[in-house]
């Protein structure tokens, strides 16, 4: 009995999946230009050690610290 509930909900689930699928298109990449920065040695090694270990590059690490401080700014502008 058990094993038939779990094959329903798995047959429930595969159905429901194929009516949210949307078709595979090729992914663009976003457009982005380089720009020099200049950081502080020790902000520099901080990032090294909180990415170290992970798959996240230094500059991946650095566009969502970026997004994140222009989302806080937003969120700030909001409440004034």
């Amino acid at each position: 009995m058990h094993l038939a509930i779990t094959l329903n909900c798995k047959k429930i689930a595969i159905l429901i999946a194929g009516c949210n699928m949307r078709k595979f298109k090729i992914p663009k990449p976003p457009v982005s230009s380089t720009k020099s920065i200049r950081f502080p040695n020790t902000v520099i090694e901080q990032v090294e050690e909180a990415i170290r270990g992970t798959d996240c590059t230094f500059t991946a690490f650095v566009v969502e610290a970026v997004r994140v401080a222009l989302e806080n700014l937003a969120e700030d502008d909001g409440e004034a």
